[in-house]
Formats: C-alpha cells, sequence, structure tokens
C-alpha cells in the first residue's frame, strides 16, 4: 500500500503492542498505542487513524465498551483482538460494529492480511460514484451515506454491503458474495456475519420503512429495493 498508513492499537498488553508497532512499521504502518479503554477511546476519536487494533479484555471500559464509543462518532476500520474465539464474542464484536475479528493466537503474518485487507477496502473509492435509491444517497468518494437528510454512521464492512446491494439493480446477492464483497478474508468464516451485519445496518437505517429496503429473500440471500415498490 501507498505512503504510510496510521494504525491505533488499543491494548492493555504493552508486550504485545510493542511486539505489533516493530512488525507493523516495516510494512508501512506507523502505529501508536492506548492501554486503557477510555484512552483508546478518546484517542481513536482525536487522533483519526486510518485503522484500529481493539482488545476486547481492557480496564476500566472493554473493547465493546470502547468500540461503540468510536462508532457514535466515527467510522474509521476497527479489528478486534480476542484471546477467547468462541462465536457468541465473534458475533457480539460484529454486531457492535467491527469490521475484523481474530483470535490473539494469530500469526503475524495473518494479521497483516487481514489488517491489509480492512485497510485497503476503507480505500477501494470511485470518485464521485454515486448511487441512489428507496431514499438513501450512497457516495462511494466520501465514504458517505445518507437517508433524506441524515447521515447513517456505518462500518467499512456495512457500508460494502449496501453499497454491493444498491448496485446489484434489484437482483438477489447471496450470503456468499456479500461476504466476499465485504469481507475479502483469508480463512474461512461463517455466513453468520453476514446476518450480523445487514442487522446492524438495518437498525443504523433510522425506521422501519427505511429497513424495508434491505430485503431478506428466504434461502437466497438479500437485495435493496425501494420501500414502496410493490
Amino acid at each position: 500500500m501507498p505512503g504510510v498508513t496510521r494504525v491505533l492499537v488499543i491494548d492493555d498488553d504493552r508486550m504485545i503492542c510493542q511486539l505489533l508497532a516493530e512488525y507493523l512499521r516495516p510494512h508501512g504502518y506507523e502505529v501508536s498505542t492506548a492501554h486503557t479503554g477510555h484512552e483508546g477511546a478518546a484517542l481513536a476519536i482525536s487522533s483519526q487513524p486510518d485503522v484500529v487494533i481493539l482488545d476486547v479484555m481492557l480496564p476500566g471500559l472493554d473493547g465493546f465498551g470502547v468500540l461503540r464509543r468510536i462508532r457514535a462518532q466515527s467510522g474509521v476500520p476497527v479489528l478486534m483482538l480476542t484471546s477467547r474465539g468462541e462465536e457468541r464474542e465473534r458475533i457480539a464484536g460484529l454486531d457492535s460494529g467491527a469490521d475484523e475479528y481474530v483470535p490473539k493466537t494469530f500469526s503475524h503474518r495473518e494479521l497483516l492480511a487481514r489488517l491489509n485487507a480492512v485497510v485497503r477496502r476503507a480505500r477501494a473509492t470511485n470518485p464521485g460514484d454515486v448511487v441512489e435509491g428507496g431514499g438513501f444517497r450512497l457516495d462511494s468518494a466520501r465514504r458517505m451515506v445518507r437517508y433524506g437528510e441524515t447521515r447513517l454512521e456505518l462500518t467499512t464492512a456495512e457500508f460494502e454491503i449496501l453499497e454491493a446491494l444498491m448496485r446489484a439493480g434489484g437482483r438477489v446477492l447471496s450470503r456468499e458474495q456479500l461476504l466476499q464483497v465485504a469481507s475479502e478474508r483469508v480463512l474461512e468464516v461463517s455466513d453468520r456475519s453476514i446476518d450480523v451485519h445487514i442487522s446492524s445496518l438495518r437498525r443504523k437505517m433510522g425506521d422501519e420503512k427505511a429497513a424495508r429496503c434491505v430485503e431478506t429473500v428466504r434461502s437466497l440471500g438479500y437485495r435493496f429495493r425501494d420501500a414502496e415498490e410493490k
């Protein structure tokens, strides 16, 4: 990736922070760190990094609380780390707005691949490319979505899913297709993550009429349609 990418690592384990900084810097990342939840949330909002690596287990304010604070004000890509790999934690992380979720048993190469993919998705924009429908206006260049006059604060994955559905022209997209568009995962993951992102996206749309624009097509996947469409 050209240039320097600013990454904020929020983890109370200072050794892990140091090891990540030493590994990521030669790969084009400028690394800053925070060691408590409150400090990390404040830095993620004030310093506007390009991507955040966030530990779940933090003193004072846990990773889910940090993520909620970040998502209230920022759509910065967030990759969550945990020492435990239970499905319920992964789903909780994705449901809270995480873009990726990696157990702490990761290899450095795996983490780098996932981090690169998250950053690449966030930067993959087409200037001036706007798509509209159902009262929504999605601007790829500015990474912005509005419903009427209201701006939606979406995660990178939620944005990519909504964009794919809006550009599909009413066609149904399977979970597998959406997973490929929204994730570019280097390892196999469950289609359940797409359902979690869709659920979160619908909540952020603000009202029932808007949420109906993302329609579930049973046994097939999802499609986008105008809420007034018959």
